[in-house]
């Protein structure tokens, strides 16, 4: 089946691809993968979505945009060992160390979201950085995460919930969120007044751990970098 590029990373020097076939197990609210809403849809015929070793020449592969490279482990290694720069995404901390290549590590999936953090200890060198989903309820969640994880020296990336239905948000907070188009479909997400609390707590967070401690995904990848950046670092780092 022909390789569909995803609109987010597209033009960034980051191709992204998924080896295994149906829904992630992991089954996060909100997932863009699984939604309806995806690129890929519908999954049943998208899905692997792999690009060939030429369109992956001098990019850095993102091994599962959507799923989890957890997920049948064996074989999301085994099919991405063609391409020559390659990094994986994961919710599992289960051996995460025996991935061959940097890792991001999604700190509060599915049910942890607004209630707990994966706490590594220790962190392993393979780790790229770790994704915190973030929402105007679960701050005290980001705070722990930057005060247990400082001290290694892995970045922090807030990646922002975006919600299909004004019903996920608590009604407390529904006023720091408005309904609007990101990258293909419409969601609600953070306002100017959700996005000011966020920025405060995330600078006083930098002032105090340091200004690369604490990073913000963007819209697009190819005005962000964060990826790109981190995935060389750790890549040195693993040398090491």
């Amino acid at each position: 089946m022909p390789y569909i590029e995803n609109p987010k990373t597209a033009g960034s020097g980051i191709i992204c691809c998924i080896p295994q076939s149906g829904r992630c197990p992991v089954n996060c609210d909100d997932c863009f993968f699984q939604s309806g809403r995806s690129y890929l849809e519908p999954l049943d015929e998208n899905l692997p979505n792999m690009p060939t070793e030429d369109m992956a020449k001098d990019r850095v592969v993102r091994v599962n945009d959507g799923n989890d490279s957890s997920h049948d482990r064996d074989i999301v290694i085994a099919d991405t060992e063609k391409y020559s720069m390659r990094f994986f995404n994961t919710s599992f901390v289960k051996e995460i160390e025996t991935f061959p290549d940097p890792v991001v590590l999604t700190l509060n999936p599915a049910q942890m979201t607004d209630k707990d953090i994966h706490k590594l200890n220790p962190v392993p060198g393979n780790i790229m950085f770790l994704r915190f989903r973030a929402n105007m309820w679960n701050m005290h969640l980001f705070e722990d995460a930057v005060s247990y994880y400082h001290k290694y020296k892995i970045p922090i990336v807030v990646t922002f919930m975006r919600y299909y239905e004004k019903d996920s948000i608590p009604s407390e907070w529904q006023n720091k969120y408005e309904y609007k188009k990101k990258i293909i479909n419409s969601y609600w997400v953070l306002n100017d007044s959700g996005k000011f609390w966020w920025s405060t707590l995330i600078e006083a967070s930098q002032n105090q751990y340091g200004k690369d401690s604490i990073l913000v995904c963007g819209d697009y990848c190819k005005d962000c970098g964060i990826c790109l950046r981190t995935y060389f670092k750790t890549k040195e780092n693993m040398r090491d």
